[in-house]
C-alpha cells in the first residue's frame, strides 16, 4: 500500500470490464490520477451528510481494518484518522460503493461534532437563492 496519493494504487481494478465494475460483486475501487477517491461520509441514524473528503489506498485500508474512518489530508499530505485529535471518531457502519467504483458513502455513527468548526456537519450553509447576492450563505441546523 502506498501512502503518498500520488504513487499508482495496487490493485486489481483495472482487470474489471466496465460491466464486471458495474454489475459484478468484486470490490475494486478505481482511483484517480493521484490516488484518491471521494468519501462521503453521512450519520447511519440521521442520514445528514457529515464531510466529504477523499480517501488513498492506505486510509481505504485503515478504515476497513479498525471500523474508524480514516482520510487523505491533501492539505497535510498524510493520513488523517478522523477525530485524531478531538475524540470525535466516526465509527463505520456501511460502506456503499457508486456504480464505477470511485466514490464511497460511508454510514458512520459520529462520537460528536463532525466539523473542526465544531458544527455537527461540515455542511452547515447554503446557498441563499433568493437573495439579491449570488454569494450569500444562510447557516442551516445540523
Amino acid at each position: 500500500m502506498t501512502d503518498s496519493p500520488t504513487e499508482k494504487p495496487k490493485s486489481s481494478a483495472t482487470a474489471l470490464s466496465t460491466t464486471e465494475r458495474e454489475q459484478g460483486t468484486q470490490f475494486a475501487p478505481k482511483f484517480d490520477s493521484a490516488g484518491l477517491l471521494s468519501a462521503i461520509v453521512i450519520d447511519s441514524e440521521s442520514k445528514d451528510v457529515l464531510v466529504l473528503a477523499f480517501m488513498n489506498e492506505k486510509a481505504l485500508a485503515k478504515t476497513r481494518a479498525t471500523g474508524k474512518v480514516h482520510f487523505w489530508s491533501r492539505s497535510r499530505s498524510s493520513l488523517w484518522l478522523k477525530g485524531e485529535t478531538s475524540g470525535n471518531y466516526l465509527m463505520v457502519e456501511e460502506i456503499w460503493v457508486d456504480c464505477d467504483q470511485d466514490a464511497l458513502v460511508i454510514h458512520a455513527t459520529p462520537a460528536g461534532p463532525t466539523c473542526h468548526t465544531g458544527a455537527q456537519s461540515c455542511f452547515y450553509r447554503k446557498l441563499d437563492l433568493a437573495a439579491a447576492d449570488p454569494a450569500a450563505l444562510v447557516k442551516v441546523k445540523t
